[in-house]
């Protein structure tokens, strides 16, 4: 049969191969195909005009509507287009579009491993803009970034490219943690409700934290709650969020869960960012996007104009009118270890690695996902022996963050810092421990690596982490698509990335210093 599209973007892509007729994420090949001429738009605008704030959060903001499950809306995709292909002043190119221009696989191969890690920088880069903070060399980057996939045939240049990209990822996670903390504040340790109340409840999914500030803010005397789904857990963590009485709790569980639980809310729903799946009829009438995402027939609330808030009345409406959600369960999660509060119990941590109490610290952050591969993380959580502590952040947490709740010296054995993009206070938290025990190399800590990944965010902190010294990486639950057999073996090689294996080898293997 004939390919209608290609992508192989995410972890889920059909048969690790790629995704010909259909994605897997639910995208039509009509939507795919916008994607990829948006995407040439953007290399012949980073080939033919110099980099600038403003066309900076243009590249941004396109990079971000193309990331998996953020935005499946064509018209809205085509509108972005069109605004690209004005502004790309082409004059001919032979730019192709998609990322597969050129027949050397390997060259094919880099291209997209730098690409995909620009989509994630590049939607941090979004979060962070949205706060009030930029970096212009980011957006250098990234325009460099661009001219490469459309053009560099060197694969000694495009690995030299990842790494720097790995570099620009590091300072734009950093750029965002600095603005979530220094408009909500420090994130605090928290035991969050996952129960119900009796009032009508507006449930908020994605990462965007201060559409839940605006929409808090305008909820404050309507008599209704508001509840966090999915990457919006560690809302609650932060004191300029959480002061809000009606800040309820979290409700459900990871983004492909939605299908089943926005169902049972009742209540409408607001999605933020990625991730938003095919929206299911029993919900249909009740959900909202915004921001980078998109879903077709699903109304959204327009962006701010002139530092004006977004204005959320119309869910706000709905949800007066809604029945309250029925409640899924009724228990706690333990969250809130930015790198402010790690930073607060690296003592007690200290000593109980220094008296055998804690003889390794396994990080297990990341991505969740459908696969029934991915029951690996739960598995290897409720193997892990009572002297290991899990270290963990993103979506990849709902695995096991409601079954590990014992405790090492008086720190959660699941330690959970946040989104996706507060890895980064788990790398903080790590270096720190590297220069408290004085060894050259972090590699020479007893940290582990065992991370999972779905989409573009994640290559962003792969890349990340490697830039940063991180070697011997295991990544499930398969390797990515993208990485042709060559380019695998020399990250396998230079960086000590390998596959996961079973539950009982990579334990025994992690506890023996592997």
């Amino acid at each position: 049969m004939k390919e209608k599209m290609f992508c192989f973007q995410c972890q889920e892509t059909c048969r690790n191969t790629g995704c010909t007729l259909t994605g897997m994420c639910g995208k039509t090949a009509e939507t795919a195909n916008v994607m990829d001429e948006l995407i040439r738009q953007l290399q012949l605008i980073a080939l033919n005009r110099e980099s600038g704030l403003k066309l900076g959060r243009f590249i941004c903001r396109s990079l971000f509507m193309t990331l998996t499950n953020v935005n499946f809306d064509r018209e809205a995709l085509q509108r972005q287009l069109a605004q690209a292909s004005a502004l790309a002043q082409e004059a001919g190119s032979s730019i192709s579009a998609g990322v597969i221009p050129d027949k050397n696989a390997d060259v094919i191969s880099l291209r997209a491993l730098l690409l995909y890690g620009v989509k994630g920088i590049a939607a941090y880069a979004e979060h962070a803009f949205a706060l009030g903070k930029e970096d212009e060399s980011v957006y250098r980057f990234i325009f460099k970034a661009l001219r490469s996939t459309a053009t560099e045939t060197s694969t000694d240049k495009l690995f030299a490219l990842t790494l720097e990209a790995g570099a620009a990822a590091v300072k734009v996670m950093a750029l965002l943690d600095g603005a979530n903390t220094a408009k909500f504040g420090k994130p605090q340790q928290l035991r969050i409700k996952t129960g119900t109340g009796n009032r009508p409840g507006i449930l908020v999914s994605g990462h965007d934290l201060l559409d839940l500030q605006e929409l808090l803010e305008q909820t404050t005397d309507a008599n209704i709650d508001i509840y966090t789904h999915g990457e919006m857990l560690p809302a609650h963590c932060y004191p300029g969020l959480k002061k809000y009485p009606h800040l309820y709790g979290n409700y459900g569980n990871s983004w492909h869960l939605q299908h089943l639980e926005f169902a049972s809310f009742n209540g409408p729903i607001l999605i933020t960012s990625n991730c938003i799946t095919p929206v299911q009829k029993s919900y249909s009438k009740r959900i909202f996007t915004t921001g980078a995402a998109g879903y077709p027939g699903v109304p959204h609330i327009p962006d701010r104009v002139n530092g004006k808030p977004k204005d959320f009345s119309q869910i706000i409406a709905l949800a007066q009118k809604s029945a309250p959600p029925e409640e899924l369960e009724s228990s706690t999660i333990t969250a809130g270890f930015g790198h402010a509060s790690l930073f607060a119990c690296t003592g007690k941590i200290v000593e109980a690695i220094e008296s055998g109490e804690i003889k390794s610290l396994v990080v297990m952050a990341g991505c969740d996902g459908r696969h029934r591969e991915r029951e690996y993380y739960t598995r290897i959580a409720r193997s892990l022996p009572r002297d290991t502590v899990i270290l963990t952040a993103g979506c990849a947490k709902y695995r096991y963050n409601k079954i590990i709740t014992d405790t090492v010296n008086g720190i959660p054995r699941a330690v959970d810092a946040g989104q996706c993009n507060d890895c980064y206070s788990l790398v903080l938290f790590i270096l720190k421990l590297k220069e408290i025990f004085g060894v050259s190399d972090v590699n020479d800590l007893p940290v582990y690596f065992d991370i999972s990944w779905y989409e573009q965010k994640a290559v962003a902190v792969l890349l990340a982490l490697l830039h940063l010294g991180f070697r011997n990486i295991r990544l499930g639950p398969t390797l990515p698509a993208f990485l042709s057999p060559a380019v695998a073996a020399e990250l396998m090689h230079n960086f000590g990335i390998k596959s996961i294996s079973t539950p009982k080898a990579d334990i025994k293997a992690m506890i023996s210093g592997e």
